[in-house]
């Protein structure tokens, strides 16, 4: 079902990414409009699968994963059971925040998020040793400057 998205629906989605715990009052209030049309159209908007999940934004380093690792991949295999394999040991692996297939030298980029290098080689000993991979590179970030979850509206 495709939904169509008018400006009040787009001040919402913004209401929304900025803070999903925020009252139906609120985002309400803050886009101009009544509790209840706010909330029938949040509901279209989840029910047309355009607001997938709420969920909490969590401090890794907080939390002691303070190493971020973009880990690029190229593989010599391709075929389709080498892909459901590979696929499913990323899905398997909770380090693993993003995953891309990519056109290009680089077959695929993740973005792994760890306690330390040691926890990084932990990890890509695991990986290496599910599924076989031609080449891997790793890039510690050194500095997080920009990280967002908010798409522009």
């Amino acid at each position: 079902m495709t939904v169509r998205i008018d400006d009040l629906d787009r001040k919402i989605l913004a209401q929304l990414q900025a803070d999903a715990g925020q009252s139906l009052d609120d985002i309400a209030r803050n886009v101009g409009s009544s509790k209840t049309p706010v909330w029938n159209r949040i509901r279209k908007l989840r029910e047309g699968g355009v607001i997938r999940q709420q969920t909490c934004l969590l401090d890794a380093e907080a939390l002691g994963l303070e190493a971020c690792f973009f880990v690029l991949i190229r593989t010599s295999e391709h075929d389709a059971a080498w892909q459901a394999r590979f696929l499913e040991t990323l899905k398997n692996r909770p380090e693993v925040m993003e995953a891309h297939r990519l056109a290009g030298d680089i077959d695929y980029i993740l973005k792994v998020r760890v306690a330390n290098a040691r926890a990084y080689d932990v990890f890509y000993q695991a990986l290496i040793a599910e599924v076989k991979i031609h080449n891997v590179t790793a890039l510690l970030s050194m500095e997080e400057i920009k990280s967002t979850t908010m798409l522009p509206l």
